[in-house]
């Protein structure tokens, strides 16, 4: 029974139908994406008796290093080995690199660091393991290519946990690719039940849990102010003491269903030495969506309340003095004050950027969906859906805590007759 995989496999490990060329597993860490590859291989390269032919004679097997393909694709606990029965495990021939099955097939392993080594010769099968990790993935990927050409048809199957990269990008927009996803959780069966309880206690929804864990490819867009590896840079999981916290709230003009998001952003500050040193420290995303004007008035003054905020901080170019006034209605003596907005969004966003790119401002863990806002950012202005409620907050977070204070040292000086 543990060798039928077919009985007890994940939906996403199991092959689509229909006609493709590719077939990529996206995945997060633990998903099972390296057993599914190795069973696969399996399905093609065995018959049924241990003797009999199989739907592929020549496979590739195709890895970051020669090491990785023999210690996690062959010889791992999720490997060609560890999946196949006794009568039917093939033989591994380091010397040669090549698993030769009872029957005749064969896999060849390759590096994807050396992709002239796939010059010449032919296969009718392969399996890449961590495509998105190849330091020549486009040679690699285009060698591989031209050397599935034998049978009827030849196919791969790419494993991967997704990164960024021109040549998943690519693959994936092939109308010759087919896909299935899972995140980390969808294998918790197989996995150690502390190994989940650490990764989701540290990465659960930040812009790195996404892609680690929920196998999500997040991509970035040219000239964005932020970039994903950038965020990433900025997770800090343990704050600081802080001189300073706020709230900052881009209000919703609209409620209901499809209507923009209020935008509420917690932002705390160390503030030693001159202004040109303090640090802001992004602590929580509060944003509430298709909220009634008093709810999300409410959602922000519980937010102020949770993180003992020294002051709310709100653009009112459309609320005007509405904002405030629903406030005041929860909390008279709320500390607030009123920001308007002279420029556009984009450019209010650049100075800030400025800030992540000296190392000024990091991240509480769990704010991915502001962090894909901040990816999405450019100085053309806002290239995703909707409106950047989250990140305007942001903005106005940050701008007070760290640019304000400069701002008004530089103002010239009023002198009194």
């Amino acid at each position: 029974m543990p060798y039928v995989f077919d009985l007890w496999a994940l939906p996403h490990q199991r092959p689509p139908k229909g006609d493709w060329r590719s077939w990529v597993i996206l995945g997060g860490r633990g998903a099972g994406k390296t057993r599914a590859g190795a069973e696969w291989v399996r399905a093609l390269a065995e018959g049924a008796t241990p003797l009999s032919p199989g739907r592929a004679r020549r496979i590739a097997l195709v890895g970051e290093t020669y090491d990785q393909v023999r210690d996690v694709m062959v010889q791992g606990d999720s490997g060609i080995l560890a999946c196949t029965p006794a009568d039917r495990k093939p033989t591994w021939k380091a010397t040669e690199r090549r698993l030769i099955w009872p029957n005749g097939a064969t896999a060849q392993a390759f590096s994807a660091h050396d992709p002239e080594a796939l010059r010449g010769p032919q296969f009718d099968a392969a399996w890449a393991d961590e495509l998105a990790k190849w330091k020549r993935g486009q040679d690699s990927w285009d060698m591989l290519q031209f050397a599935l050409r034998l049978g009827e048809d030849p196919r791969v199957c790419v494993t991967t946990t997704p990164r960024n990269v021109g040549v998943l990008r690519q693959l994936l927009a092939s109308p010759s690719t087919v896909q299935t996803h899972a995140a980390t959780e969808a294998n918790r069966a197989n996995l150690a039940a502390s190994f989940l309880s650490e990764v989701r206690s540290r990465y659960a929804g930040s812009r790195l849990g996404r892609q680690e864990l929920d196998g999500v490819l997040l991509q970035d867009i040219d000239g964005a102010l932020w970039s994903n590896a950038a965020l990433v840079a900025a997770q800090l999981r343990e704050m600081p003491p802080l001189d300073r916290v706020i709230v900052a709230v881009d209000p919703a003009v609209s409620a209901g269903k499809g209507s923009d998001a209020c935008g509420i952003i917690v932002v705390g500050a160390e503030l030693q030495g001159p202004p040109q040193d303090w640090c802001a420290y992004v602590l929580a995303d509060c944003t509430v969506q298709g909220a009634q004007p008093l709810e999300w008035a409410r959602a922000v003054m519980e937010a102020a309340n949770r993180y003992q905020a020294d002051r709310v901080v709100a653009e009112v170019n459309q609320g005007g003095a509405l904002v405030e006034s629903l406030l005041r209605q929860i909390d008279p003596m709320v500390p607030f004050r009123a920001r308007h907005a002279s420029r556009g969004k984009a450019a209010r966003a650049e100075p800030v950027a400025a800030l992540y790119e000296q190392g000024r401002v990091r991240h509480a863990p769990g704010l991915g969906a502001l962090e894909d806002q901040m990816c999405q950012m450019t100085p053309r202005g806002f290239l995703g859906q909707g409106s950047p409620d989250r990140l305007d907050a942001l903005v106005w977070a940050v701008d007070e805590l760290l640019l304000r204070p400069v701002n008004l040292q530089k103002m010239p000086r009023v002198r009194m007759l």
